[in-house]
């Protein structure tokens, strides 16, 4: 037999071995693994979904948290996973940015992964205390630009999604702020509140009961959508800048050589719950909304997020904490 014969006989077995396994998938729980500590947005959004699928595949999906190392743990634990379609991660922008921002980088994402659906996304917010001298964003790039680095913001962290997010932001207009890495959203969010920082970038869902109470107020939603928790505060796009993103996305991915029959079923199945009532309004809660697509559809994503905090993280220098 030829070496070209024994490779298809191979490839073919393989494939009719995929779809065997595919056709008892799946038969015991499911995990699903977060980078994040539970009560997060990443969270929340992994139990909606997992909810859904323990329904429609009728085996329990467990949540896993696997906080630290900015979620290289978790991602870690993934790829080395056993590839059967029983581990996957919710993983969120730090999946695409970490091949950047820590070096020697740390896993390649689209050799070492195989991305299952894109789930949805969430906008960064910049928010201000109420008694800031800016009620918009073009009052506060004309702020900035009047006094270049004077204004602070607060994020969860070097390199977290939101600090990327008005880093890009503010070479898209021209500004330059001040960054203040916090160790999470919320002791920037109180600093905010009390007075001692003009700024906060975080998830939609973290400033939305101090918005409700009074005690913070939105300056802009970074994403092409209004959200549906914001509904009154103009998009980013709206502001003037056309065509600018940065939210917060989601997505399962699965180890790269999960067998692509059960990635199917699984990108079909969790497409089936994009359109259910119950994640949809899950997902708006938290501010965000779903997002079906093909599996390609999120490479692609994965592949283009790389690439723009690649750049970012070069010219900007930014360090992981």
């Amino acid at each position: 037999m030829s070496a070209l014969k024994r490779i298809s006989s191979i490839l073919l077995t393989c494939l009719i071995a995929g779809q065997a396994m595919a056709q008892v998938y799946p038969s015991k729980p499911i995990k699903v693994v977060v980078g994040y500590a539970a009560g997060g947005a990443v969270d929340v959004v992994a139990r909606t979904i997992g909810q859904s699928l323990s329904v429609s595949m009728g085996q329990p999906v467990i949540v896993e948290n696997k906080p630290g190392a900015g979620t290289n743990i978790a991602v870690k634990s993934v790829i080395t996973a056993e590839p059967d379609g029983y581990t996957m991660m919710m993983a969120a922008n730090a999946l695409a940015a970490n091949m950047s921002l820590y070096q020697p980088a740390p896993f390649d994402a689209e050799r070492d992964l195989v991305a299952v659906s894109l789930i949805g996304r969430v906008p960064v917010v910049i928010a201000a205390n109420p008694n800031a001298p800016y009620t918009n964003i073009k009052q506060l790039i004309d702020a900035a630009k009047g006094k270049p680095n004077s204004i602070a913001f607060g994020t969860p962290g070097n390199g977290s999604t939101p600090h990327m997010a008005v880093e890009l932001f503010g070479r898209a207009a021209g500004i330059d702020l001040q960054h203040i890495p916090y160790r999470g959203g919320s002791p920037a969010i109180t600093d905010v509140i009390g007075g001692q920082l003009p700024l906060v970038a975080v998830n939609a869902l973290e400033v939305l009961p101090h918005v409700k109470s009074g005690k913070l107020k939105v300056l802009a939603v970074l994403s092409p959508n209004r959200s549906a928790i914001f509904p009154d505060v103009p998009t980013i796009s709206e502001s003037g800048f056309p065509g600018f993103e940065a939210s917060v996305w989601y997505g399962l991915v699965a180890p790269a050589a999960t067998p692509k029959p059960i990635v199917s079923k699984l990108h079909d199945e969790v497409q089936k719950a994009l359109q259910t009532k119950e994640v949809r309004e899950r997902m708006n809660a938290v501010g965000g909304e779903v997002v079906p697509g093909s599996a390609e559809m999120f490479t692609q994503l994965i592949r283009s997020e790389r690439q723009r905090y690649a750049k970012l993280v070069r010219e900007a220098n930014i360090q992981p904490d």
